[in-house]
């Protein structure tokens, strides 16, 4: 980290998106942050001021000035310490479009009917692992194209996409514990499925891990209602997985 930069990290603890901007900084070699736990119910002055709009977690503040959203954080970071460690995004325009592209197909079509898995009554989570599920196997051509047989979808090296992804890693866990099936099911998708053993190999990865008991209990914690009544329901920040 150069000289003089102060970083200082809000989050929760069992935030998946927190820990891609975790995964990013150790990536990055920039272990010399300030980590600050939020109360999601009772939010800091300071939480409130750097995130106005959103008011979810992570913020990252770096010298002062906060970065929101966790996919935007981690560009952030791979663009100011751009001498440490390899780029999380490619180079060239077209491979970055393509990285951008299935980034945003993670954010669109697997993160909303996963996080929904944890929302629901046990009856109905069948439903939305389906959905999940259906969206992961469409995924498996992303990593194909990406990696173009490589390890990552950064091709040799982890890139923004598994960034992106292997934040959910520890989750993704909690899930396979909560809905008895697997969502990485190597019959159906055994690029994705290689990859996940592979990424929790890494020491970024295994720097950030969180406990999967601990996260199962706190989803058992979180209020479930019907997929019919969530869509018009307003729900508290401390009932979703930030």
């Amino acid at each position: 980290m150069a000289g003089g930069d102060e970083l200082k990290l809000l989050g929760m603890w069992a935030s998946p998106f927190v820990a891609r901007v975790k995964l990013a900084l150790h990536l990055k070699g920039v272990v010399n942050y300030e980590y600050v736990e939020e109360d999601l119910g009772n939010k800091s002055e300071l939480f409130l001021k750097s995130n106005p709009v959103h008011k979810t977690v992570p913020v990252l503040i770096h010298n002062g000035n906060p970065i929101c959203e966790s996919g935007i954080i981690v560009q952030y970071i791979d663009e100011v310490f751009s001498g440490a460690g390899a780029s999380l995004l490619p180079a060239d325009p077209y491979d970055r479009a393509v990285a951008l592209f299935w980034a945003a197909y993670i954010e669109d079509k697997i993160v909303p009917p996963w996080r929904m898995v944890f929302r629901v009554k046990t009856e109905e989570r069948a439903e939305c692992m389906k959905q999940t599920s259906g969206a992961v196997d469409v995924l498996e051509g992303g990593l194909k194209e990406c990696s173009q047989g490589k390890d990552y979808f950064g091709g040799d090296s982890v890139g923004y996409v598994d960034v992106l992804l292997g934040g959910l890693y520890s989750w993704v866990h909690a899930t396979n514990v909560l809905s008895g099936t697997k969502l990485f099911d190597a019959t159906k998708t055994p690029l994705l499925a290689a990859w996940f053993e592979r990424f929790g190999e890494l020491d970024a990865a295994k720097a950030v891990r969180l406990d999967v008991d601990r996260l199962v209990e706190y989803a058992k914690m979180l209020p479930t209602r019907s997929p019919a009544t969530l869509g018009n329901q307003q729900i508290k920040p401390t009932e979703l997985i930030q």
